[in-house]
């Protein structure tokens, strides 16, 4: 069931409109589906090293302490109701806003979404949150992480290279397209917020 849970809020927040769909659609406006594809592998790339960053840290915490770690899921869990709060609160006119990007070729646009992903601060913040929600202490931690953060990364990326071939019909300014990026970021804060507070109430294991 936890895991079903997890998943349920992956998938929620991995196909609400934000920076990371901007970006590859940006791309792929500017240098084609080739280019876009490789930033979406790119940003997979970099996404990864925030889950392994996150799965080594938090084993090294509970190894010292399971009291430590407890109190980071509670941290953990106040920080996804902030976010849920802050996307509940969202303007109403606020979409997605597809940055001005130039075209630079595929190997450079894989590159620059490695190290644009890697260096994304919010990422690593929301990896250290999200996944030690679903972990148990009692059990191997880094594979546990790892698991989690995957099946995170491969969400967004399946989504991002979704984006990348329907990128001409995003970029199109239709009143649909608003209408559906405004409920998806509805539901996305409705999720945080929800699963933040379950967490944060739920009895944790010393």
């Amino acid at each position: 069931m936890s895991f079903l849970a997890f998943l349920a809020a992956a998938v929620i927040l991995a196909v609400t409109p934000g920076p990371g769909i901007a970006y590859v659609v940006a791309r792929t406006a500017a240098g084609g589906r080739a280019e876009g594809l490789a930033s979406c592998f790119g940003t997979a790339l970099g996404g990864m090293v925030h889950v392994l960053a996150a799965a080594l840290g938090l084993s090294l915490l509970v190894a010292e302490s399971a009291l430590a770690f407890n109190l980071i899921k509670f941290l953990g869990a106040a920080y996804l109701v902030y976010l849920g709060i802050r996307l509940l609160l969202r303007e109403p006119e606020t979409g997605l806003a597809v940055p001005s990007v130039t075209a630079q070729g595929p190997r450079r646009a894989l590159f620059e979404g490695i190290v644009v992903e890697a260096l994304n601060v919010k990422t690593a913040l929301f990896f250290l949150a999200f996944l030690p929600q679903f972990a148990q202490p009692s059990q191997p931690l880094v594979p546990q992480l790892v698991v989690l953060g995957s099946v995170c990364v491969a969400l967004n990326t399946l989504v991002d290279v979704v984006a990348v071939f329907a990128a001409a019909r995003l970029l199109r300014s239709g009143a649909s397209r608003a209408v559906r990026a405004r409920w998806l970021t509805r539901a996305s804060g409705a999720t945080m917020l929800g699963l933040g507070a379950y967490l944060a109430l739920a009895k944790r294991q010393a």
